[in-house]
């Protein structure tokens, strides 16, 4: 896309952000489900998790390297994190929380008090 601006020809780019999916384990617990997820180079500042409707969204935002001089080889890569995932009805979205440390996010997803096992004493 091309815009002409005072006779100057200026090329704009869309700004298309770019996501990698990070590694992640889901274990289910009789209390919940607990998601940890892999994002190195990610802190507390940089981090969004957002619910809406039945999904989850983690975004992680990693912090610019503060490396000066020019690259000569890299393999890293610097995308930023993306995943989103379908939650289970019987998450009780009021009581979600989530911590990082060490580049681990560790996100805690109780079941509703409603859809937890309990025992029925008979009397």
């Amino acid at each position: 896309m091309q815009t002409t601006l005072d006779n100057q020809t200026i090329n704009q780019q869309p700004t298309r952000e770019e996501y990698i999916a990070p590694n992640v384990n889901v274990f289910e617990t009789p209390e919940g489900y607990v998601l940890q997820a892999e994002m190195p180079g990610v802190g507390k500042d940089g981090l969004e998790i957002t619910l809406e409707g039945p999904e989850i969204t983690i975004t992680g935002r990693r912090r610019p390297d503060a490396v000066s001089g020019e690259a000569l080889f890299r393999e890293r890569n610097t995308a930023d994190y993306r995943r989103v995932f379908e939650l289970d009805p019987a998450i009780d979205a009021a009581k979600v929380s989530a911590k990082i440390e060490q580049g681990v996010l560790t996100v805690t997803l109780p079941k509703s008090e409603r859809v937890k096992p309990r025992k029925i004493q008979v009397d």
